[in-house]
């Protein structure tokens, strides 16, 4: 349905009351339950005329946007997949309940009618205006204040993970498929006996040693000879797309054995391309222990109300800290007073800290001490006074800082190691210990020293793990949960922003949200 001329459809405004199932339904749920405050707040919170930029002003009917936006909601909360969200439209009576009290009889659509509202939302310029719904509706009821806990989980890509030899005839049986007319040049310079169209790994002696380096070195070869067919040319947008990516898998994954011949690497290459079905996943490490493929879900949450007030997703290598700013954005306003962030270590990033320190917003973020390896002397053993650029060690001997153009700077001892009395207890340099610097230093001695005051740390337990239950709110169905559902991190996003909407107007109405002429209010 991608792409047909479709024009805006209007959900019924009036019901049979003989047939609706607001009468069957009522009494059955909760008044504070999302089937309730679907049923009353639709058509405030998704009246067709939101999504009227998404569609022509002629055309055939569309299935009205008011009733896809409801079940697209329903569908992300219970985890289900868009068969199924169509299918309980259809029999539960909920669902109808839930869009407006549609009659038992009201006719179903089929799924790709989701896929179309998807699709189009996404070339939209407002892609998430489902959740931007939700949360303009808690920020009118008063219950999203100027607190913020920061926290993200893995999201398990959609997709296997590939193996070398794999991603690299994937990555040049997707270049012949990207220009029929360019394909038949491309074919002429391959040399392996293998034609490219069929998916998988190809045929090889898999026991023998010899046999996997030849074909790794006949991968090799095909690809490399197709990237110079291309090499100084205008490309369209498939084919570039498809030669960088064959590109990258070849750079990543291989290396010259020294006689001429590639081999897989030996060591694996930083930010690796896992899958060319989703060339945006990574390897992702929650923990040192805990590894994962996919992406990473980032969510900033108020403490107080549990509303989630920013959802986004990264590539799964991203660090936590990376994203914080954008996760708080909407505290950039300096007139929001008493403004207060809280996060585990991932988000005691010095950067972190002192964006926090200079746009006046309380860090409840948590920095890590310093450790040193063997139990040797950490650097907060040092003392060191940035007012004056010097160093001094736990021997009393001070030494300047040296300052880099980046502002980062290094203290070195050296040759005072030498007669120190702790040197077994400090360091196992030949050349002595060093101290480094870093051009946020400041913001990290004051988050340290504001983190030892026992006040904060109460504040700290017990504010920063609610963050912890809103993600298991998340997070408990696996499909479209911890598992993506979409490939690519925009509709991984996109999706992910969804389920946070969903989990927020099940807050809301637990809070007891109404609308009334004026706005929205909280009513329990």
């Amino acid at each position: 349905m991608v792409g047909v001329v479709v024009s805006l459809g209007r959900a019924p405004g009036q019901a049979d009351m003989l047939k609706s199932t607001a009468v069957f339904v009522a009494g059955r749920v909760g008044h504070d339950s999302i089937w309730s405050v679907l049923h009353r707040e639709c058509h405030v919170l998704f009246p067709d005329s939101l999504f009227e930029d998404l569609f022509m002003g002629t055309g055939r009917r569309c299935v009205p946007p008011q009733i896809v936006a409801t079940v697209m909601v329903l569908q992300r909360l219970h985890g289900l997949s868009d068969r199924e969200a169509v299918a309980a439209f259809e029999f539960d009576a909920r669902w109808k309940y839930a869009c407006g009290g549609l009659d038992f009889d009201y006719p179903g659509f089929v799924h790709t009618v989701l896929v179309d509202m998807r699709a189009r939302l996404a070339r939209s310029d407002r892609p998430r205006r489902i959740f931007d719904v939700t949360l303009d509706a808690a920020r009118q009821a008063g219950v999203v204040g100027a607190r913020r806990v920061l926290d993200s989980t893995p999201l398990y890509d959609a997709v296997a993970t590939q193996d070398t030899v794999t991603m690299i005839r994937a990555a040049i049986r997707l270049l012949l498929a990207a220009d029929g007319v360019l394909e038949a040049e491309l074919r002429v310079v391959l040399r392996r006996d293998d034609d490219y169209t069929t998916a998988g790994k190809p045929s090889c002696d898999w026991t023998d040693d010899a046999a996997r380096k030849e074909l790794v070195d006949c991968l090799a070869g095909d690809g490399y000879a197709c990237l110079a067919v291309l090499d100084g040319r205008e490309l369209d947008d498939a084919v570039r797309e498809a030669s960088e990516l064959l590109a990258t898998v070849l750079g990543q994954d291989l290396e010259d054995d020294g006689t001429g011949r590639f081999r897989i690497a030996r060591k694996v290459a930083k930010n690796r391309v896992i899958s060319t079905v989703d060339p945006e996943a990574r390897h992702g490490h929650k923990t040192q222990a805990r590894g994962f493929d996919g992406y990473k879900g980032h969510i900033a949450e108020d403490p107080d109300s549990e509303i989630i007030t920013a959802a986004m997703v990264t590539p799964g290598n991203a660090g936590d800290v990376g994203i914080a700013q954008d996760l708080i954005a909407d505290l950039d306003d300096d007139s929001i007073v008493d403004r207060e962030v809280f996060g585990d270590s991932a988000y005691g990033a010095g950067a972190f800290q002192d964006h926090l320190d200079n746009n006046a917003i309380a860090s409840g973020c948590k920095t890590q001490s310093p450790t040193a390896p063997g139990g040797l002397f950490p650097k907060d053993r040092f003392d060191i006074d940035l007012d004056a650029d010097t160093v001094t060690c736990p021997n009393s001997v001070t030494v300047a800082i040296r300052r880099h153009r980046d502002g980062t700077g290094i203290a070195r001892f050296g040759g005072s190691c030498v007669v120190c009395p702790f040197r077994d207890q400090c360091t196992a340099a030949e050349n002595g210990r060093t101290i480094r610097v870093t051009k946020y230093e400041a913001a990290l001695q004051t988050a340290r020293k504001r983190q030892a005051d026992p006040a904060w740390h109460d504040r700290y337990r017990a504010t920063r793990p609610k963050v912890e239950r809103k993600l298991g709110h998340l997070m408990r169905r696996r499909h479209g949960g911890r598992r993506a559902r979409m490939r690519g991190r925009p509709k991984v996003d996109a999706d992910f922003n969804l389920l946070a909407a969903a989990v927020n107007l099940a807050r809301l109405a637990t809070l007891g949200i109404c609308s009334t002429p004026t706005g929205w209010t909280i009513t329990a």
